[in-house]
This record gives structure tokens, sequence and C-alpha cells, in this order.
């Protein structure tokens, strides 16, 4: 049959765009039955929207035009849906190309023409049982070798591929620990934009006892040029520790102390341009072969790596290579050992070398020796820097220095960040160097661990974190570690070898991440906020490593769960980050159900198992991340799967909650609480508030996914949670007016950072507010004014909490600047958004503003680059923190980004439309004055928004894009609603200084006149 569609009109000035399938754009790695399809709309026309489509799905992009191979054909559906529509088509055979197409009709009944482009997916293997379409693919060792002996193993086999022209070759390959794949000599690579990037520690990190991930790869330029250069083809694999056998996993169930035996398992698939196929897999026996000789010596996500470059072995993963002399292989035990464990096609983007992202040099010192230790005020003297040989500015990124045996030479990037080295030295065969890698430098406080000038490494505390190399005296050889990672702003290279000297020509950075895509952006006319914002994209590049990490650089990067919830809104306004959350929603199922207490309560960290001696505690704030992420998810995509495929485990984490506390309705405890906050808040009741957070969002979702009886239940228990907390925390003294008595004690073990809980925190009160847990709308105000004093932290307020008021200790707002923040972790997400969404937007613009400690901006005046973890990581004043706990790029506190988007530049979701079906566009104008000029940007699932403002005096002008489908409200600033100018026909409607009018899609611009 030909495929016509229905004759319409076309539509002009509009197109259908950006088609993807399972949330991304041509994956060759999908591995569900029935894929989600995705298009946007773009049109010059306002007030544009969808009213139907049809979509068709083939086997050939002919297909499409001609009717055969055609799989689905959902016929004209009247919809207005370009989210997750879900494929209802025949069965989808496994290593398949599909390709597909949409037709949309407009808000007119008008047919878009010309029609989308052709899109196309593949299907992985179909199968998660680690035999199913694998072709007798064996998980492989290398024969004789015990764990963690000497040499990582290098693996190999040769295939004759003696058949006709090759049509398509797909690589699926997975291992335990972290591989470097080869075909015929090239490392096998990704596509990056216009090129190709190698990734970093594939598969990643999962639960291995209960799911390994496999990769897919399209290899067929590289079989094909094996083919040509005489048709055989070998395949090589390097393999490493990673988090498989590594320390990281300690106490999780597939840990080892003796260690784990690293494996391999591939399959390559060969189609010829006949029709046929032929499989190349992993086997125990001879034909693959295994040697650990080589220059891999020793790696650990913790150690870093040592390379030995005089035992490279030239040739080993090319074809007609002699490895008569390796071992044979043998049968992991993986599979006997965990028989129930899956194998599932990686679901996004690797994580991978980003050279886009790679900082350069920005200056080189050379360091003689140490000097000064007598006279420094901590001892330890200062570095002695050859002023002939140091370099700074541009010229750092391309000097040369050769340093004699103890001699070192520090380069700074300008950036932390996380990634990899890559250098190229010269100098004697067998001369050793040695790299470390640091956040920061000495200065000559009491916290500082070496000369000023030097590498700081104490807050590195167990981690090696250092490159080991060897030279092999070839002239100029270059290096890029690939089986380990660090967090780094400072490199810093040693010769080691008595009597030697290296030549170092170049040292650079390779950013490795899995954020590779952003997708939005915000920027002002203040150049701190600017950094602020940047500061936390890098944070969010360094930690979103396969698995959101607390931090990058010290032997924990562990997948803390209260920093990635509390992150999470901010992860994807920032960047194309579903799938990486999704991901690791269902890692965290995985991780709960093994060892969480009951198999209910989400546990603190994920995977593995690290702390999970908290986890058998109370951890609110942490494991509401099992709720509280796939909400987000949803109401950033509007793909509602990840609640069906979250509710069981969320349903499971309340009712366990319900069966501790019963009818008090209080929360199950939590060991952190808001966790490095400078005023203490009552660990118990911020697992109430969390209890009850939680509570309201599964009654979102429930209702959001037709599970009426489900959401009227949890209506019931918040409002049960809300009593309770009024009963218990809520004082409203005729005279002294209402208090929160966030100072109860906290029954069981907690955490409280040295703090002393006091009332009336400014955690406490932004949690009631968030919530509603309020008798009526004079106990709000009086919380407002609360939450403002503490802020202000006017003598009132200090007075008040204090020996001579309400409490026996004098609140810690006494020992910090007035308009500062003292909340944690749990707090601070919130208290921007909070204080616009009660009024107090000046208040939140202060703290924006505000560059004393504890603030944001302290760290970003204090030289920060990332996130710190604390307040007070750093100060020039009093040099380091805590080094036990220290971490110089630590996403949390970026969350304000999210507050950025969504009220400085306005750009707000709706939670009653997730996906930004309907959304805000309600920018609040910075009071202080500082900040005059906003711009924002964010491609939401329907397309670009954008939102840019500015403020000359008292007249406000403001410019923003709709994308087709979707409709705004938009809130501006005005005197009075005759003063509102839209270039559109509107009803605007005003009050308390805010015009509000709605509009369909298109291009506007606003001006108004400010009160």
């Amino acid at each position: 049959m030909t495929l016509t569609p229905t004759v319409a009109l076309a539509a002009p000035h509009a197109a259908v765009t950006h088609l993807t399938t399972e949330h991304r754009v041509a994956p060759i790695n999908v591995d569900v039955e029935s894929p989600r399809f995705g298009w946007n709309i773009t049109s010059t026309e306002r007030n544009q929207r969808q009213t139907a489509y049809r979509i068709v799905v083939a086997t050939s992009e002919a297909g499409l035009s001609n009717g055969r191979g055609v799989v689905w054909d959902t016929g004209k559906v009247a919809s207005d849906r370009q989210i997750a529509v879900e494929y209802e088509g025949e069965a989808l055979e496994p290593s398949t190309a599909y390709f597909w197409k949409v037709d949309v009709w407009d808000a007119n009944g008008r047919l878009i023409r010309p029609g989308s482009e052709v899109a196309s997916f593949e299907t992985a293997l179909l199968s998660d049982d680690g035999e199913t379409n694998w072709d007798g693919a064996e998980w492989i060792s290398m024969a004789d070798k015990e764990p963690n002996s000497p040499g990582m193993p290098m693996f190999r086999t040769d295939v004759d591929l003696a058949k006709p022209a090759v049509q398509d070759a797909r690589l699926y390959i997975s291992s335990l620990g972290v591989y470097d794949a080869y075909i015929n000599g090239e490392r096998v690579s990704v596509p990056q934009g216009d090129g190709e990037t190698v990734e970093l520690l594939t598969p990643g990190w999962t639960n291995y006892d209960v799911k390994v991930n496999y990769m897919t790869y399209d290899v067929t330029d590289m079989v094909r040029a094996a083919k040509q250069d005489g048709g055989e083809l070998a395949v090589g694999a390097v393999l490493g520790n990673g988090w498989f056998n590594s320390s990281i996993s300690n106490g999780a169930n597939y840990y080892s102390r003796n260690g784990n035996p690293l494996a391999l398992k591939a399959k390559l698939l060969v189609e010829y341009a006949n029709g046929t196929t032929e499989s190349i897999v992993t086997e125990a026996g001879d034909q693959w072969r295994a040697t650990d000789t080589g220059p891999y010596r020793f790696d650990g996500v913790y150690d870093g790596q040592d390379y030995d470059a005089t035992m490279e072995i030239p040739g080993w993963s090319e074809a007609d290579f002699d490895d008569s002399g390796w071992a044979g292989t043998v049968e992991s035990p993986y599979e006997s050992t965990f028989p129930d464990a899956v194998l599932t096609a990686y679901p996004g983007e690797t994580a991978r070398i980003m050279d886009e992202m790679s900082p350069q040099p920005v200056s080189l010192s050379v360091h003689t020796g140490v000097t000064n230790e007598e006279s420094s005020p901590n001892g330890r003297g200062e570095v002695v820097v050859d002023e002939s040989r140091s370099v700074s500015g541009d010229a750092a990124a391309d000097a040369e220095v050769t340093l004699a045996h103890g001699e070192t030479a520090v380069y700074d990037l300008g950036q932390n960040m996380v990634g990899v080295p890559k250098f190229t030295v010269s100098g004697d065969e067998g001369t050793a160097i040695r790299l470390r890698f640091s956040e920061f430098l000495n200065d000559d406080s009491e916290g500082a661990d070496g000369p000023e000038g030097s590498v700081y490494l104490e807050n590195l505390r167990g981690a090696r974190a250092t490159t080991n190399y060897i030279l092999s005296g070839d002239g100029m050889e270059t290096h890029q570690d690939s089986l380990s990672f660090y967090g780094f702003q400072y490199v810093e290279v040693t010769v080691m070898t008595e009597g030697a000297e290296v030549t170092v020509h170049d040292v650079q950075g390779k950013v490795g991440t899995s954020a590779i895509t952003d997708i939005g952006r915000v920027t002002t006319d203040d150049q701190y906020i600017n950094k602020l914002f940047e500061n936390t994209r890098w944070g969010q590049r360094g930690n979103y490593l396969w698995i959101p990490t607390d931090c990058p650089q010290r032997n924990e990067r562990q997948g803390w769960t209260a920093d990635t919830q509390v992150f999470a809104n901010t992860a994807l306004y920032n960047g194309d980050s579903s799938w990486f959350l999704s991901h690791f929603m269902d890692s965290f199922i995985d991780t709960t159900e093994l060892y969480g207490p009951d198999g209910a309560q989400f546990t603190s960290v994920s995977p593995g198992a690290a702390f999970s001696f908290l986890s058998q505690r109370g951890i609110s704030g942490w494991s509401d991340a099992g709720v509280v992420i796939p909400w987000t998810l949803w109401q950033m995509t509007g793909d509602d799967t990840i609640i069906d495929d979250s509710w069981g485990a969320m349903e499971k984490y309340l009712d366990w909650i319900h069966e501790q506390t019963g009818d008090s309705w209080a929360g199950q405890g939590a060991v952190f609480g808001d966790w490095l906050s400078f005023q203490h808040t009552s660990n118990q009741l911020t697992s109430d508030y969390y209890y009850a957070y939680s509570t309201s969002l599964m009654s979102q979702m429930a209702t959001a996914t037709g599970r009426t009886a489900e959401a009227a239940k949890y209506d019931d228990w918040f409002a049960n949670q809300k009593q309770a907390f009024l009963d218990k925390y809520v004082v409203d003294d005729p005279v002294a007016g209402v208090r929160i008595l966030s100072s109860l004690p906290t029954s069981g073990f907690a955490l409280t950072n040295g703090g002393i809980p006091e009332d009336d925190t400014q955690t406490a009160l932004l949690w009631a507010l968030k919530l509603g847990f309020y008798e009526d709308d004079e106990q709000r105000d009086q919380m407002i004014q609360l939450l403002a004093d503490n802020i202000n932290a006017t003598d009132e307020f200090v007075a008040n909490h204090g020996p001579q008021g309400t409490q026996t200790i004098e609140t810690t707002r006494a020992d910090y600047a007035p308009d500062t923040i003292s909340v944690g972790f749990l707090g601070a997400n919130i208290i921007n958004p909070v204080l616009t969404d009660v009024g107090r937007g000046d208040l939140a613009y202060t703290l924006l503003h505000q560059d004393e400690m504890p603030s944001w901006l302290y760290s970003v005046k204090n030289g920060a680059t990332t996130i710190w973890e604390r307040w007070n990581s750093y100060s020039i004043e009093d040099g380091f923190g805590p080094a036990s706990m220290n971490s110089f790029n630590h996403y949390a506190y970026g969350a304000i980004v999210e507050w950025m988007y969504e009220d400085m530049a306005g750009i707000s979701k709706d939670t009653a439309n997730p996906g930004f079906k309907h959304f805000f566009l309600q920018p609040h104008i910075d009071p202080t004055g500082e900040i005059t000029e906003v711009e924002g940007e964010y491609r939401s699932p329907y397309g670009d928004i954008t939102s840019a403002w500015s403020v000359d005096g008292d007249a406000f002008s403001y410019e923003f894009d709709i994308p087709a489908g979707t409709t705004a409200t938009v809130r501006v600033p005005a005197a009075s609603a005759d003063v509102v100018n839209v270039d559109a026909d509107v009803d605007v409607e005003f009050m308390d200084g805010v015009a509000e009018f709605m509009l369909g899609s298109g291009s506007y611009s606003v001006t108004s006149t400010l009160g």
C-alpha cells in the first residue's frame, strides 16, 4: 500500500522537528517493547497547536512512503499529545533499525507540510537474561589470574571476515569492572558534536549482584575498514577495576575484600550486504586470549591509575598479532554466583570525554623547594618558585618545561573539573613521574597540609588520587588516563627517578561527564550572579558521572540521595538529564530492595551499600528522594511513565513509615536532618515535614495516573499530618505570637553537626510556609514576619531567641551577619522560592546578593569555580574548613538555580500541567536594583522557551517565546493594568502590582510602567 495522508490544506510557516524516541534523538540501544515517541512543532504563527497526529513506523525509510515493512500506523488521531506517545504496533525485533515520521495537523486543522523529518531508532537485544539474543556470549576472565594481582587484564581475539561486503556492524559489550574497547587497533568511540569522542568508565556503576548494563556501538566503519584491509578483524578490550572491584563498594553483596575477578562479555554482530549475519562473541577457551603483562599496571576509583609505557605491547589490538604467549580465558563465576542478575541496555548517553568543555592551563608554576618554614604562620613555609620557568596567562597552555628529580610543576586549569589528565612528556626510558590532583593550593592557614603554594590534598582523605607514569623513552609520548577519574583544578607533576630529567610539553584536563547536553541558561548584568550560575553548571558536570554523586575527589564519591533530590529540578532545567535520573531511580529502587530496612525505606546512597548502617535508621530527606525524584521527572518531562515504574516502591515506603509511627503522623526520623545548616532544626521536625511532603506528592501522582483511591488516602494522611504538626510544634500565644518549636528533642540517633536545636529556624519556618502548615492567614503572616526577622537577624529576634527570651542558648543568628542564610541541604533549595511565593522577593534577592558568610556569593568571591559542600569550605581570612568533610565540588547548594530559572528569569512550571504544556512566565524584578537585565532560556519538552526582561528607571520591558502546543500565563510587574502594553489582544487582570494575562504560542513583547 501507499501511505497517503488525509487531504488538508498545508499549514504555512510551521514545521515538525526534534523527533525523539525514549527521549533521545536516534538512539541505537532501545531495550523496551513499547518505546515512547515525542516531537516539537515550530511556527512563526501565534497560537499554534496540534489537533491531531499520525505516526508511521517502518523497517526502512522507503517503507514510510511505499508502505512496505510498516509495523505501526496510528492513522489520524485527534489529540494534542506530543510527549511520550507509546508504540502500539507489531512486536519489535532485536538488533533492528526502525524509521518513523509523524504528520501533524495544526490548530486550524491544516496538515503541516513539509512533514516531519524521518527519525530512526534501533533496538538493542531486547532481553535481560544475559542469554537471549547474545548468541552464546559468555562472561570471560583471564585464566589463572588472581583478583588484585599486578596488571590489568587485556583481552583480544581474531576473526576472518571472509564474507561479502559489510552492511552494518554493532558491538554489544559489558564488563564486570570498566572497559576500553578496541577494533583493529582503534579505540571504539561514540559520536559527539561534529566528531567522535571516547567514553569514560563504561559501563558505569550498578548493583552488580542484580543488574549490569551493556552498551551498543555502531562500528560499521571500523569493521568495513577491516574487511578492506584483508578481512581479518581483531577485537580487544582493557579492563579496569572500576566500582566492581573497589573499596567504594565495601558492604555491597557483590563486594569481596579478596577481590573480584574482572570479566568481559561482548557480541559483535556483523550484517552483510547479502542479508546474512555473523556474530563474534566472547567464549572461554583459547579463541579469546588475555594477558596482564601490558602497561596498565593498576587502577582504582579512589586511587587513580598506574601506567608503565615500557610495557606497552605494540599491535596487541590489531589483526595478525601473535598472542600465543598470552593466557587463555575461563568462564567467570559471576552468573553462577548471581544467577538472577539481569543484563540490560544502558538507556541514555554514556559518560564521555568532552573536549569542548575541557579547560586549558592558565598558569604553570615550577617549584624547586621550600623556604621560610620558621617564619610562616603555620610552620609549613612556602614553595620556592622558579620564576624563569613559570608562566601565566594564555602562554601557559603551550609552555614546555624541563624538570629535574624532585622538582615540581603545578598547572592551574582555572576551573575545578572532573575527568582525567592528558599529558605529553619526553625523557629517558624508565623515568617515573607522578601526577597528583587537587582543588586548591595551600595557603598559610592552620588547616593547610603543606607549604603555601603547594597542592592541598588533605580533603581527599584516604583517596590516593594519583597517576604514576613510567616513560618509554620513545621521543614525545602522550598519555590520557582512562580507568579512573579525578576532581581537580590543579595538576602537580613531579619527577620521581633520581638523576633524571623530564620535559613536560603539555598538560590538559579532559572533562568526563554524563551531563553532555545543556538545554537551559540564565544570564544577568551581574557578573557574580552569572558566576554562581556557571559554578552550578560545573558542579553538575562534575558530579553527574554515571550516577549523581556528592563529590568527585575524596574517598566517597557516592550517590547521596538528598543531594540528588534537592538538585533534581535545577539539573533538569540545566541539561538533558531525564534519562540519567530515570536510570538512577531504577538503580535506587534496586538498592532499596537490597539494603533498605524491610526493603522499604529508600537508602541514603545508591548504588551499593555504603553507609548502610545509617540507612537502617530513619533518614528522612534522603529516603524521600525515592518520591521527590519521580515527581520532579514527571513535572519536568510530562511523562508519567516514571510514576508507574516507581509506584510500587514509593507506596511501600509511605506505608512503611505509617507502620512505624501510626496515628502520631510523625516521620520515621532523620539521621542527617538539615545537613550542614548553621542554625540547627530538630531532626524530628525535618522528618515530619518530609513525611508530609512525600505524602502530598504521592497524592498528586496518584491523581495523575488514575489511582483515585490512593489519592484520597494520601489527602487524608496529609490532613492528619498537618493537624499533628500544628498540635505538636506551633504555639500561638496571645502576647508573644506564633512560634514553631523546632528545638523539640529528637528521639533516636541523629547527627546534629554539633548544633543545638533552636526555635523558629529558617528551615522550620520555610517548610511550614511551603506545606501550608498554619491555621489561618494570620498565623501565616506571623510566620512570614518571623522568617524575615530571622533572616534580618533583628535585635528583637536575637533577644527573643536567647537566654533572656525563650531559649536557654543564644541563637546562632547572633553569630553571623544580618541577611545571611542559616539553612542546610534541606532548606537551600526552598528558601528563595518560598520567600518569593509569600511576597518577600525582596528578601530573596537580598540573600542572592549577600557575600558575607554564609551565602551563595561568599564562595564566588573567595575564588570558587564550582559549588562548595559547606557555606564555609574556605575563606581568605580563615583558610580551609574541616578537612574530614570539605569538598569544593558539591552541587547541593547550587539548587538556588531552580529559583533563578523560575522566579528571576520567570520560566516556571505549572504543577497542574506537567511538561510545560501550560506554564508561567512570571519574572520577578530585583528590588535592590543591582540586577536590571535577565535573560533565560530553556528547551522544554515542547520546544524553546525564552524570557528576557530589563528595567530602566520605572520602565519595564519584556520579550519572550512560547513554543507551539503550549500556553502560558504571563505575570508582569506594573503600576496598574492601564500601563501594560502587550503586542497581542489580551484581557489583563491586575492585583497587588502584578498584571496577568494568558497567551498562546508565539513571540511577544510587553512593556509596563512600574509603580
